[in-house]
């Protein structure tokens, strides 16, 4: 899988590169001696969610973050911007919190620490952190902030949580590197976690953990009996006892970029080749939302 991710990453990069490689947003010279290279469009999918304002869909990608309004099959560029959005959840109405590395074109450090639109992504200010932190797992409940990234300085991956919102932090230590996290909706000290290996719970903030009787996946929380877990085989599974037990309700089709679930009944998942899917029975049957 990390082959697989890495691969994706500098395919990604090369093109993100031509795209913004010249001062003319990288069309050619006009006596046409360079080739001329497009808008790459969303590559490598890192997170999705919905604008509670008006049910648009955000798909965050290395290459930007892109909308697709209800009904609309193609998500459209935010603002002619090449953000690398790596960490990003929907916390309000036209409200995004958000992670990552900047567009190329932009005087900022190459870790953006937290950030927030309250704009719909058009765009974004520094929260906390800038040039310390790459959060590449972000979630939020209220005023409570959780996130997994690594120490511009150091390279090294901590779980760090906030209690005001993401302007004051403090550190815990995470199971094994993470690659998601969900909070449960009535106890935003509970969460479960997966790892590259296995998922992971803890009442506490992240304080302790108690291994779950599960692989590695994607998940998500929407109320307090149904957590789920895509697995790496597009497998949905769906547990009633915060990962005590778990079923399987479905398949995505696909091996799993990110994954969000907007309520018990609407779920979304993105495909390594950028499709994104929709289910609305709960991960049961899944049809098409977004074209790459």
């Amino acid at each position: 899988m990390r082959a697989r991710l890495s691969l994706a990453w500098l395919l990604s990069a090369a093109l993100l590169m031509s795209a913004c490689g010249g001062s003319d947003g990288g069309s050619g010279s006009p006596n046409g001696d360079e080739p001329e290279v497009g808008d790459p469009g969303p590559v490598h999918v890192h997170g999705l969610g919905v604008n509670p304002k008006d049910g648009a869909l955000f798909v965050a990608t290395h290459t930007g973050l892109f909308r697709a309004g209800e009904g609309a099959r193609k998500a459209r560029r935010i603002a002619d911007r090449f953000q690398d959005t790596m960490g990003f959840t929907v916390v309000g109405p036209d409200r995004f919190l958000g992670s990552g590395h900047p567009d190329g074109r932009e005087q900022l450090p190459p870790f953006l620490g937290l950030i927030e639109s309250r704009d719909a992504g058009r765009t974004w200010e520094p929260v906390s952190l800038l040039g310390e932190r790459d959060f590449h797992v972000l979630e939020a409940a209220g005023r409570r902030v959780y996130g997994f990234g690594s120490d511009f300085e150091t390279q090294e991956a901590a779980l760090l949580v906030s209690d005001d919102g993401g302007r004051e932090w403090a550190e815990r230590t995470p199971p094994e590197v993470l690659i998601s996290l969900a909070i449960d909706p009535h106890d935003r000290d509970r969460i479960v976690v997966s790892g590259e290996e296995s998922l992971y719970l803890s009442s506490d903030a992240g304080g302790s953990w108690r291994p779950l009787d599960s692989s590695a996946a994607l998940l998500g929380w929407p109320e307090a009996d149904r957590l789920f877990a895509v697995a790496g085989d597009g497998t949905v599974r769906l547990s009633r006892d915060a990962g005590g037990s778990w079923s399987d309700v479905g398949n995505v089709g696909g091996q799993p970029a990110a994954f969000d679930s907007e309520s018990a009944d609407e779920l979304y998942v993105a495909l390594h080749d950028g499709t994104v899917k929709q289910s609305s029975d709960g991960g049961v049957s899944w049809s098409l939302r977004v074209t790459p």
